[in-house]
Formats: C-alpha cells, sequence, structure tokens
C-alpha cells in the first residue's frame, strides 16, 4: 500500500477508489435517503466531498495521461468515462491501472 503513494499511477488509483466509493454511496444510500425518507443531510454532507474527489481524479488521470504517453482515444478517454458510471473506476483499476503499474 504504502508504494501507491510514491509514483502517479498509484495516487491516481488510491484516488479513484475513493472516488468510485464515494460515488457508491452517493447513489445508493444518500440519494435514496433524500427521495424516499425525505433526509438530505447525507447528500448535503457527502456531495462535496465526492466533488472534490471526482475533480482531482480528472486532473490526475490528465497527469498521468501526459506522464504516461496515453493515447486520447485509446487510453485517456476511457478512464475519465469510467469515473461518471457507478463501479467504473473499480474496472477500469483492474483492466488498466494494474497492467501499468509496477512499484519501484
Amino acid at each position: 500500500m504504502k508504494n501507491l503513494f510514491k509514483t502517479k499511477l498509484g495516487r491516481l488509483r488510491i484516488i479513484g477508489f475513493l472516488e468510485g466509493i464515494s460515488l457508491l454511496i452517493l447513489v445508493f444510500v444518500a440519494v435514496p435517503m433524500k427521495y424516499y425518507f425525505l433526509d438530505p443531510s447525507l447528500t448535503k454532507s457527502l456531495g462535496p466531498i465526492h466533488g472534490a474527489l471526482f475533480l482531482l481524479f480528472i486532473i490526475n488521470t490528465v497527469g498521468v495521461g501526459i506522464e504516461q504517453n496515453w493515447r486520447f482515444r485509446k487510453t485517456t478517454w476511457k478512464v475519465i468515462l469510467a469515473c461518471f458510471i457507478p463501479f467504473g473506476t473499480f474496472y477500469i483499476d483492474r483492466k488498466i491501472f494494474s497492467q501499468l503499474y509496477s512499484p519501484s
């Protein structure tokens, strides 16, 4: 786990995991609580956290894409699209990031 903090790709994997978890909690817990139980407290607190993680993921994806010389049409757009889909960041981590990541 400590090795993930040493590289940009490792940090992107961590941010992707956190962003994916926040999206799942927001979609499957907070939004139903807001509309079915009329309690918007969780969406008010988790929404900005998820938004910040989302922006960090996008910015770091572009940075890693430039550093790793990813072709936008082949890799970068898939990674960016993954953060819009529930479970998408976990899929991208397994299919793309785990193949590229080699801790030094």
